[in-house]
């Protein structure tokens, strides 16, 4: 598709448009959604997720309570609603719009959708990073106001998430015809009919008044009916005491001059007529309803609904339509008939093109190929991010050695606690942070949803020009290093890393790598280069997504051995014996992945001939 085209509107006509030309060279105009439709469909949304976290948490407490499963089944059964309700709101976003063709119910229920830039079905990687970044768009301190204040003031409605990954949200709901009726059909016996008797404003006019009369109280109907037909009465005889009836015949038989050979008009220049549409209307209309009907009963399931022999029937009545659309312009006619035609072809266009986004590689493919070689294609950026979380942790480990006392001050109370039982702990035998078996799943589950949401800060902070990311890197590498520093000062380092060994070369990697996705994000915010800086957020933040694949990966691996290995009483040789599996296990990882990237670079260089 070639860049967005603009659509010439009314002056009067406030919508905000966003406009692409469509592979049958029709430019498509999608209506942008305002703040105000945004917000409600946030609000919407928000009450279900609400009233979904409360029914799940009072039916595992009352589970639970009732003895309605053995101790072990409560705990994992505790650490799934651990898992949702410490993610579930970005899964909750991520998966209706990746899975439901770019609609939450919020969304659905106010008739918008979020598509890509070129107007086709959103992917689920784009519905994926516009869900992640709303942790920015969404700051604590300030609430929702920065992503509502930039949907207000970008040109296309856009908050952050859909500049990193090319998104709109518009509206989607297509009404059915609802102009005024049409006339009931010509008899055979009625001769051909003169020219028309009103201008093309006063036909507008006249249609919209009988399409919106029943919308309007009873004095101001009755009084812009007389009005009318005072205004008409010169020209057409009144011969029906009512007004609205008048009205109403005179619009039929005006609509009938207009279909006829007598429908054109001189404009005073020789050679030169302004032909109307309304033939062109009346003999369409019943066709753009059925394609209307068509299109809705296949825009939740798409062509898979069809059979096979159907689909390039449904293919042709789309082509016919976009042309209509075109000629619609052309001919001038009335705006509103525009607009129906344009929600009309966007909905056929979704359902067709909509193929092409179903059309999804297998799982495991993207999980250990895609995802490690976007690792291995970043290594950059995971440098700078590893460099970024470790010197601050070696120079708070360093910090603490020399100046103890500081411990009280910039340690937290927890992990000073930890530090002077440590010795204590050791002797008895008992491990950091150990756990009984029945809680080790809740752990688990507690440890993994953390770690996430802290990968997900350090991916997100690229939006705001890497400055959040660099914090998160630069706190945690300060946290593990001051922690460190103060076991190593009351001679219990060993016993902190016995705890750290097994999960730790996992879980600190996938910090690196969601780091460096986040500094990727921001390089193409601050230097896209050649490209234009929305084109280099599209392009970069599709890696970065990819990136995000293998941390969510890793962290979950990370995070069973840190619930289920590293809070057991298990020997410490068995702790660090996984660790060096683990590291071997990540090697293989992304070697795997740069097999993949050779092997489609490779694939993409043409072979020299002799």
């Amino acid at each position: 598709m070639s860049a967005p085209a603009r659509v010439p509107r009314p002056a009067f006509d406030l919508r905000q448009q966003h406009g692409v030309e469509t592979p049958e060279h029709v430019v498509l105009s999608f209506e942008l959604a305002g703040l105000g439709t945004r917000a409600a469909a946030a609000a919407v949304d928000l009450v279900i997720l609400f009233c979904a976290y409360l029914g799940m948490s009072l039916f595992f407490a009352v589970a639970r309570v009732g003895d309605l499963w053995s101790s072990a089944l409560g705990s994992w059964g505790t650490a799934i609603v651990v898992l949702v309700v410490g993610l579930g709101f970005f899964l909750y976003y991520a998966l209706f719009e990746a899975l439901g063709d770019g609609r939450t119910p919020g969304k659905r229920a106010l008739g918008i959708r979020v598509v890509l830039d070129t107007g086709r079905p959103v992917t689920a990687n784009a519905a994926t990073v516009r869900n992640l970044i709303r942790i920015v768009d969404f700051l604590v301190p300030l609430g929702p106001l920065p992503g509502a204040l930039l949907v207000f003031i970008h040109p296309a409605n856009k908050r952050l998430g859909d500049l990193a990954a090319g998104t709109i949200v518009v509206r989607d709901r297509v009404a059915a015809w609802d102009l005024a009726p049409a006339p009931p059909p010509e008899s055979a016996e009625v001769l051909e009919p003169g020219p028309p008797e009103l201008t093309d404003q006063e036909f507008q006019l006249l249609d919209r008044f009988l399409a919106r009369a029943h919308e309007l109280t009873p004095a101001v109907r009755i009084r812009l009916a007389a009005e009318l037909s005072h205004r008409f009465e010169p020209r057409i005889p009144r011969r029906a005491p009512d007004a609205e009836a008048y009205l109403t015949t005179v619009f039929a038989a005006e609509q009938q001059k207009r279909r006829g050979r007598f429908a054109t008009r001189a404009t005073g220049m020789a050679g030169r007529t302004t032909v109307t549409g309304e033939r062109f209307l009346a003999h369409k209309r019943d066709a753009w309803e059925a394609f209307r009907a068509a299109a809705q009963q296949l825009e939740q399931g798409g062509l898979a609904r069809l059979p096979a022999a159907l689909i390039p029937g449904f293919a042709a009545r789309y082509r016919e339509v976009a042309a209509d659309l075109a000629r619609a312009r052309t001919y001038g006619v009335d705006p509103q008939v525009v607009a129906y035609l344009e929600r009309l072809v966007g909905a056929g266009h979704n359902v067709l093109y909509q193929a092409r986004a179903t059309r999804r590689a297998p799982f495991a493919l993207h999980l250990l190929k895609d995802f490690p070689a976007a690792v291995v294609t970043s290594w950059r950026y995971v440098l700078a991010a590893f460099l970024l979380f470790m010197v601050p942790a070696v120079i708070g480990f360093v910090m603490l050695r020399e100046r103890p006392q500081l411990a009280e001050e910039i340690v937290s109370p927890v992990m000073v606690s930890r530090a002077e039982q440590a010795a204590e702990r050791q002797a008895e035998g008992v491990g950091y942070a150990r756990a009984e078996g029945g809680e080790r799943p809740v752990i688990a589950a507690a440890i993994i949803s953390n770690n996430i949401r802290v990968c997900i800060v350090a991916f997100a902070g690229g939006m705001l020009a890497g400055l959040l990311t660099v914090w998160a890197l630069v706190f945690n590498g300060l946290a593990i290093g001051t922690g460190f520093g103060v076991f190593a000062n009351h001679h219990a380092a060993a016993y902190l890393a016995t705890f750290v060994a097994a999960h730790g070369v996992l879980e600190l990697t996938a910090i690196f790598i969601s780091g460096g996705a986040g500094l990727r994000l921001a390089h193409a915010l601050i230097a896209p280069g050649d490209r234009t800086r929305l084109d280099a957020l599209v392009v970069d933040g599709r890696i970065a997504m990819r990136m995000v694949g293998a941390v969510v990966f890793l962290l979950a691996i990370a995070g069973a051995i840190e619930g289920l290995l590293s809070t057991s009483d298990a020997p410490a040789a068995l702790k660090f014996a996984v660790s060096g599996a683990s590291a071997v296990l990540l090697i293989l990882y992304l070697l795997n992945g740069h097999r993949h990237l050779e092997k489609t670079d490779a694939s993409a260089t043409p072979t020299a001939r002799p």
